[in-house]
């Protein structure tokens, strides 16, 4: 058993991260981050959820760059092959649920 408190988790480096759970291949993890990700695409699918702040994800659906602002409460749901790139405005903590060992 574990009770995480995820608004009092702070990494030493942008997008560390604190593993919460392994199951079955697949990885949840705390993330805390005050600067933009890099552009990519996961290995699987992706769920990204705003646990505290806000982010701005970008996405690429049909060639075309898109944006929307995430806030808190907010998910991300990333299909496969989905390119995309988190960019949080000031700090932000997020639970991302996805495929061990993807980027």
């Amino acid at each position: 058993m574990k009770i995480i408190r995820s608004q009092a988790f702070q990494a030493d480096r942008a997008w560390g991260a604190m593993d919460i759970a392994k199951m079955n291949g697949i990885t949840t993890r705390l993330h805390w981050t005050d600067q933009p990700y890099k552009w990519h695409i996961n290995d699987g699918e992706e769920v990204f959820v705003v646990l505290d702040g806000q982010v701005e994800m970008h996405y690429r659906e049909h060639g075309a760059e898109q944006s929307v602002m995430l806030n808190v409460g907010d998910i991300f749901y990333a299909s496969v092959g989905t390119e995309h790139v988190a960019h949080p405005i000031g700090e932000a903590r997020v639970l991302v649920i996805e495929t061990e060992g993807s980027v």
